[in-house]
């Protein structure tokens, strides 16, 4: 993401932050940081199909550790989704190594995004009484999977809405081809890749998470462009 984008990101973060901002425009700021986050996938995507050199096919391993590291591995899921990238599960340890894959503006994408919504969801979580006579650990899970399920809702609109601005059917194709693409090379590494059951949660948190996920920031203000490797990361309190 090219510096000027990144400052503009950061400035409507830091605006949408500003606790002498109502509720109202502190969401209007936050819109409008997705928006250029998603504005920019698509330009990415449109320039590399002019010149595929500018925007290779890649991956990246991300380490998720415990303490609740498939609640956080879902989140880096519902993020990377939207954003046209596939995330292969594998446990490792008492947590998982999350193999990324997508384009490498992507990539950059999901990066920033997850880093940001990870410590926001620690914020919110450390913010949130577990109510009388619940287990803490399954109220966490549960809030978890209401933050990730609205981030990803919302994160799919803001693409939606980018690819839409361009109004051009060859829009729709190239997004279309690179996600394909990306599939394939998922399908290369991973030829007998099997689908996770559903999961089934017992806490009450899910509304209190969904909640939180509306109000998150979707743009991130950490600068982006870290090698790509294994990071460790963690997240929600114990």
């Amino acid at each position: 993401m090219s510096e000027a984008m990144l400052s503009k990101v950061r400035k409507l973060l830091a605006q949408a932050e500003d606790p002498a901002c109502t509720p109202a425009e502190s969401a209007a700021f936050t819109a409008k940081a997705t928006e250029l986050i998603a504005r920019y996938g698509v330009d990415r995507a449109l320039l590399a199909a002019r010149d595929p050199t500018t925007d290779p096919v890649g991956d990246r391993v991300v380490d998720v550790v415990a303490p609740y590291a498939r609640d956080k591995a879902g989140l880096l899921a519902a993020v990377a989704d939207p954003l046209r990238c596939r995330c292969v599960r594998r446990p490792d340890g008492s947590g998982f190594a999350l193999h990324l894959f997508g384009f490498a503006s992507d990539l950059e994408r999901v990066d920033l995004l997850f880093t940001s919504l990870l410590v926001q969801a620690a914020h919110g979580l450390a913010g949130t009484a577990v109510p009388p006579g619940e287990q803490p650990a399954a109220f966490r899970r549960s809030w978890l999977a209401g933050f990730a399920r609205v981030v990803a809702e919302r994160l799919r609109a803001a693409e939606a809405g980018a690819a839409a601005e361009r109004d051009a059917p060859s829009v729709a194709l190239v997004l279309a081809d690179r996600s394909d693409r990306v599939a394939r090379r998922v399908a290369e590494v991973y030829p007998r890749l099997r689908t996770a059951p559903t999961r089934r949660l017992a806490g009450s948190g899910f509304g209190a998470g969904a909640a939180a996920g509306h109000r998150a920031d979707l743009g991130g203000p950490d600068p982006v462009g870290r090698p790509t490797g294994r990071t460790p990361l963690r997240g929600p309190p114990r």
